[in-house]
């Protein structure tokens, strides 16, 4: 009968029902797994302040990590944008980082190919650098206006940005000064903080 005794008072259930704790918020819900159990944040060897990516709001994080792995992320109680709080998407956010998912290589797929090839970040960038500089040339103005009465704009068409609103002001600036130095006349964006 004490083997039977010890396994009921094991059961969260017996114990909530004959114990102190009848509404089971306390003794009565714990068990040797529940004691065991430690939060990934009580572990991390570092918390790095960050910025969620998803709008423009600026939800404030803290990103704890260990062994220089991100285990844990969450919002800052220190932020006066969102006091600690996070939306489901920002509440995710460690899965951008950690998932097996994820997209770690430049993928490409070549005009009117039907597979995607993996390229190094070298070759990709150069790309890009190739295709911003034609089209840039394509589209160069130099004067602009009826015939006699000609103005000098040295602009390019053949480049915009519009900016989405996960970039912040201070993104949007450099995407500004960036843009404005290729020629280009076209730059919008969302942000809003």
């Amino acid at each position: 009968m004490a083997g039977v005794k010890t396994w009921l008072d094991s059961w969260p259930v017996y114990r909530q029902l004959t114990g102190a704790d009848p509404f089971g918020r306390g003794s009565a819900a714990r068990s040797k797994a529940t004691d065991a159990t430690v939060s990934r944040t009580a572990t991390a060897d570092k918390v790095v302040k960050s910025v969620c990516p998803y709008c423009a709001v600026g939800c404030a994080q803290n990103v704890y990590v260990k062994d220089e792995k991100i285990v844990q992320i969450e919002g800052d109680p220190n932020s006066p944008i969102n006091r600690g709080r996070l939306c489901p998407k920002g509440s995710a956010s460690k899965q951008l980082v950690t998932s097996p998912s994820r997209v770690t290589t430049v993928r490409y797929r070549r005009p009117y190919g039907t597979e995607w090839e993996d390229l190094d970040l070298d070759t990709a960038m150069e790309m890009i650098a190739d295709r911003v500089l034609a089209a840039r040339e394509k589209g160069w103005q130099v004067e602009d206006g009826p015939a006699d009465n000609r103005r000098r704009v040295n602009r390019t068409m053949g480049i915009a940005s519009l900016g989405g609103a996960t970039l912040d002001n201070e993104e949007n600036y450099l995407m500004k000064k960036l843009y404005s130095a290729l020629g280009a006349i076209q730059i919008e964006n969302q942000a809003r903080i």
